[in-house]
């Protein structure tokens, strides 16, 4: 039902010894739709879409094991919402359908391998079915004549698979029903739609046809349906563009696409969709009007408008926006192509070239001037434009037979034929000066060595002119530049490299490229890069604990240097020098404390050095004792459970004892959880602890049911060490083999309770804290049994969809009989069943205790029973019970006549022994209350 929780819960088990590898196994408690096994080894969890999952690990084991949930077993791709899960639950708040599949909960602690188990979660949904309509092949009218056919599809996503039925009117059709009709699932589709077909239209087939899609009511989810009416003017939809295609806009333009639908019934949905997959942001669609405000080059492209309305197939028209642009002017100069020489001479040839990338490029136009005046194509002066297939957007002018008087200023300018885009101007410098290009590189500017961190300038120095662009790439090897690229463009030939790392040691190619320059054979020189760096050493940082009187060792080792010839290393405790020396053949220099004393504690450094810098290793040396570690398979931790209070065993090992100094005492920490306030005391330790010795502590006089918080602090002479922190939190002790069992419904797992499957409605626990807002007054408690309002009980809810008469059954465990002999049970032992309840509302309905026994059929009624209006007070029930067979308690609520009618249980006990002091039945008002002598008992 909507609103609960879901909850699997994973639990891990050892045997109760200090050191244990963990084992998994997988139980379920809380609401799913369903639960069934699947091959013995795993459980298949069902969760309606939109509900919340909750998958939580149980963990015992020692060392406390790591607990992980992930989406796959492997390492490779086990993230699922960005992260695997480190704690015990996984919380999935409206979880969808793409987050069903198997999760795994991975449980180690550094003994054995880890111990993995999975569960598999089935999310369920059901969308809307979706009916659409095809004619038979070859019907190129635009209406549904008579002697023609027609499909109907419905399909509908959902898990698991759909069930179609077909209506039409208020007539169910199924195959064979009527003689017009056929209804058919393809093949190819594996039962994912339901096909009917019309054959032969006749005016009876003209009808409103619903399909209804149903899951069969799994997990409550209810059939959905649609309704197509079918008439003699159905038919596929028809638009137009009220556009030209292409349109050519200027950047900064409103651009409005118009798209009108001519047919179509029922009347199509418009929608537009562009080649770049998504609208652009500021793009506003208003029926079938897309508008474009002040448009950029990035957003040109195609755009199609789209309709449909589930007849036939959708329409679709497209145009295309090109948005006008001009940019990378660049020009270049070919000497004379007949003659093996890059200069340029009077009497021979000269060509300058003009290329800028221009959008529509059928706009683009070329003008040449020279000295400012406009220049026409001659037989001296050749103008010409390059096939745009070879080389787009570029002009060239020959100069034949070059003359004195030609020299001068020539200028390109490019512009487009629709205008308002700005024009680019190329100025090209033809005269006696107007040189190839030459590069060198600067004296003492090659090998260049530098420290990590700095800022670097590579330089080459270009002559020419014009001055062509530079470009930068590595010459040592295949490898980016720093910023990313394999190329970077340089106009005055320096390389500028800021923060320089040791990685970009190496050899750097300068090279003139044909762009603003001369097209000739590209000039080239090389500058070598030497990046310093001081010594990477290890350990960077080292805590090493050890006892008084015992020596410490410490190694520090040069794992890369540049230069590689490291000068000295020196030794410090703080800021006084112990050592310092110089490095002969090894890379690695040690340190030993030879008896630790309290002035040897503390950090020591050790710098490695060489001519860019030092390196560091830190090593801090202490006494502290390790962290102790809490032994979470106590049995039966609660060792005192009074009807207030309680206490608990709390039991730890300590991590490498050894290590440091003996621990003297614990100072140990507790506080109630949701307080500020820590209650401090010592525990005095005798004798020497051992590796693995269990530890045990009683805590007394804690409240029911609050949780604390406990920390434990281990002191040695050094003084105090690592702490741990646990949770202690209050839940009945559940021993199958019963003496006492006692449950306050405390804890998510309700002592191993569980729902019945074959009822009506659940039980649900619940705290008057958390009360939400649906809250029915004048029915249910204001607070749990013992009156705390952070307490938790068990509750039925009546209000709707609840009706009278429902049953909600709450079943415990179950519980063992031993036999006193070998031949069976001959006087059954006596067990006290009892129980608080509140049965307070004007309709309140009835309470039953039950039993049932394993292998024995159901005959007689509850053993306990009462209903009606029993005031807004906790009361307490008894009831003696004597099976003969495992067994197990059932408390069953029947709703009455109303809302108001909640009834809340709390505090569930069973003791050996018949009961004693039962309450008197004039307690109870307004009613008769049933004790049973008999036994019910229902087949298990």
């Amino acid at each position: 039902r909507n609103g609960h929780k879901h909850t699997a819960i994973c639990q891990i088990e050892t045997p109760v010894f200090p050191d244990s590898p963990p084992t998994v196994r997988i139980v379920h408690s809380g609401h799913a739709c369903n639960v069934e096994e699947e091959r013995h080894a795993e459980r298949v969890y069902t969760i309606r879409e939109g509900e919340t999952l909750e998958l939580t690990c149980l963990v015992t084991g020692h060392p406390r094991p790591q607990i992980r949930w992930t989406k796959t077993a492997g390492s490779v791709s086990d993230r699922f919402q960005d992260s695997s899960v480190f704690n015990e639950t996984l919380h999935i708040t409206k979880i969808q359908r793409h987050q069903g599949g198997r999760y795994y909960c991975k449980a180690e602690n550094g003994l054995g391998s880890p111990a993995i188990k999975s569960i598999r979660v089935d999310v369920y949904f059901l969308d809307d079915p979706v009916v659409t309509v095809h004619q038979s092949v070859g019907e190129a009218k635009e209406q549904f004549y008579y002697e023609r056919t027609v499909f109907l599809r419905c399909m509908a996503n959902s898990n698991p698979p759909v069930r179609y039925s077909w209506h039409r009117g208020r007539d169910v059709l199924s195959q064979g029903s009527d003689k017009g009709v056929e209804i058919y699932e393809p093949f190819f589709t594996q039962g994912e739609t339901k096909i009917l077909k019309l054959k032969n239209l006749r005016p009876q087939d003209y009808a409103n046809y619903s399909c209804i899609a149903s899951v069969r009511n799994v997990c409550g989810i209810s059939d959905r349906n649609i309704v197509f009416k079918l008439t003699n003017k159905t038919v596929s939809p028809s638009i137009k563009l009220l556009v030209e295609d292409p349109i050519v806009v200027n950047p900064g333009q409103t651009v409005s696409l118009v798209c009108i639908t001519t047919g179509g019934e029922p009347k199509p949905t418009l929608s537009w969709v562009s080649s770049s997959d998504s609208l652009p942001e500021k793009s506003v669609v208003k029926g079938g009007t897309l508008t474009l405000p002040a448009i950029t080059s990035d957003e040109a492209g195609v755009y199609s408008c789209v309709a449909t309305n589930n007849v036939g197939n959708p329409a679709k028209k497209s145009t295309t926006i090109v948005v006008r642009a001009m940019k990378k002017g660049r020009f270049w100069i070919t000497p004379d192509p007949y003659h093996n020489d890059d200069n340029i001479q009077i009497g021979r040839e000269v060509k300058i070239s003009c290329q800028v990338e221009a959008t529509p490029p059928e706009e683009l136009t070329f003008g040449w001037l020279k000295n400012g005046r406009a220049l026409r194509s001659s037989e001296r002066m050749v103008i010409t434009q390059t096939d745009p297939d070879t080389s787009p957007g570029t002009t060239n002018l020959d100069i034949i037979d070059l003359k004195f008087t030609d020299f001068g200023t020539y200028t390109c300018v490019a512009a487009l034929k629709g205008g308002g885009i700005p024009e680019i101007s190329i100025d090209v410098n033809i005269s006696s000066t107007t040189v190839p290009p030459n590069l060198t590189v600067p004296r003492g500017k090659s090998p260049l060595v530098v420290r990590e961190g700095d800022t670097v300038e590579l330089e080459c120095l270009v002559s020419g002119k014009p001055k062509p662009i530079i470009l930068w790439s590595r010459a040592d090897k295949e490898a980016p530049m720093p910023d990313g690229t394999l190329q970077v463009e340089s106009y005055d030939g320096v390389l500028r490299i800021v923060n320089v790392s040791r990685e970009m040691t190496g050899s750097y190619r300068c090279q003139t490229s044909q762009f603003n320059g001369f097209n000739v054979k590209p000039r080239e020189a090389v500058v070598e890069l030497i990046v310093q760096y001081p010594p990477t050493v290890e350990p960077v940082s080292l805590e090493m604990r050890q006892g008084l009187g015992r020596p410490v060792a410490m190694n520090c080792r040069v794992l890369r240097a540049h230069p590689s010839r490291v000068l000295r290393y020196e030794w410090r405790l703080g800021n006084r020098l112990l050592h310092a020396g110089h490095f002969d053949q090894s890379d690695e220099t040690e340190y030993t404390v030879k008896s630790l004393n309290r002035e040897g504690w503390g950090e020591y450094t050790c710098d490695i050095i060489n001519e860019a810098g030092a390196g560091r290793c830190t090593f801090l040396v202490t006494g502290k004792a390790y962290p102790p570690e809490f032994y979470y398979d106590t049995y039966s931790p609660l060792w005192q459970n009074r009807p207030r209070v309680y206490g608990f065993k709390l039991q730890w090992t300590q991590m490498n004892p050894n290590a440091v100094d003996r621990i003297v005492a614990y100072r140990l920490g507790i506080r109630q959880m949701g307080q500020q306030r820590w209650w401090e005391q010592e525990i005095t330790v005798e004798g020497t602890i051992t590796k693995g010795e269990l530890i045990t502590h009683n805590l007394t006089e804690l409240i029911k049911p609050e949780a604390y918080e406990v920390r434990l602090t281990p002191i040695t002479r050094f003084g105090e060490g690592d702490s741990t922190i646990r949770i202690i939190t209050y839940s009945a002790p559940v021993n199958p083999h019963l003496r006492e069992f006692h449950c306050s419904f405390e804890e998510e797992p309700i002592c191993m309770f569980t729902q019945d499957k074959n009822d009506d409605f659940d039980w649900t626990r619940h705290s008057a804290a958390t009360r939400d807002t649906k809250y029915t007054p004048n029915t249910g408690p204001s607070g749990d049994r013992s009156g705390s309002k952070q307490g938790f009980y068990m509750y039925i809810e009546t209000s709707r969809p609840r009706k009278e008469g429902e049953v909600a059954r709450l079943v415990s465990p179950f519980f063992n009989v031993a036999p006193k002999n070998p031949y069976g049970i001959t006087n059954p032992p006596a067990y006290c069943f009892s129980f608080f309840f509140h049965m307070y509302g004007k309709h309140i309905g009835t309470l039953n205790a039950l039993l049932r026994q394993k292998g024995q059929a159901a005959t007689e009624g509850p053993t306990w029973s009462l209903s009606g209006n029993q005031g807004d007070h906790w009361k307490q029930a008894k009831v003696s019970i004597h099976p003969t067979a495992s067994f197990q308690v059932v408390l069953e609520g029947i709703r009455g006549p109303g809302i108001e009618g909640d009834i809340a249980i709390d505090d569930v006990t069973l003791e050996e022994g018949e009961c004693r002091d039962l309450p008197a039945v004039s307690e109870y008002r307004n009613t008769v209350i049933k004790y049973s002598a008999t036994i019910y008992s229902l087949y298990v």
